[in-house]
């Protein structure tokens, strides 16, 4: 599996109040939800961001309160993957629990910049940076996680497994 897409990049400790703000955890309805992702630090983020694109962040990205609220509204907002230096540990578990593909790489982290198109190649880590040439190794993960995010998370995954 891969993804491809332009970038949008946020430095460290971007917390879940940023990912997604307190006050609209009420929405039940994930696009509506969605249309309010990252706009604390990024107004133009929901008016920019396309099916596809990919979120760059610095370290710790994720940290904050453990609502499962934050992956979900990258994910319906159409981005296909979050590169960063580090992950919070539970925005991690969330993340591939809603099959938000992740990938740790510092050096990609600090190496990408906004709008740069970037390709990923999930089984293997690796991390193209098609605007500049450079390609970095991310951590890929292991097969049994990596099927996981391909059936759309943890619950599908699970109903997947059940019916076979």
């Amino acid at each position: 599996m891969e993804a491809k897409g332009r970038v949008f990049k946020y430095g460290d400790n971007v917390d879940t109040d940023v990912i997604i703000p307190a006050r609209y955890l009420a929405i039940q309805d994930k696009k509506e939800l969605a249309r309010h992702c990252m706009e604390d630090i990024d107004t133009e983020f929901v008016k920019k961001v396309s099916a596809g694109d990919i979120m760059v962040a610095g370290r710790n990205f994720g940290c904050g309160s453990s609502r499962e609220h934050a992956p979900i509204v990258i994910k319906e907002a159409g981005v296909s993957c979050v590169i960063a230096e580090t992950f919070a540990r539970i925005f991690f578990r969330n993340a591939i629990n809603i099959g938000l593909p992740i990938i740790e790489c510092r050096e990609a982290s600090q190496g990408i910049s906004a709008e740069d198109e970037v390709r990923i190649d999930f089984d293997s880590g690796i991390i193209e940076d098609l605007t500049t040439g450079r390609s970095y190794q991310g951590t890929p993960f292991p097969a049994f996680m990596q099927e996981i995010i391909n059936s759309g998370g943890l619950v599908n995954y699970i109903n997947k497994e059940g019916n076979k």
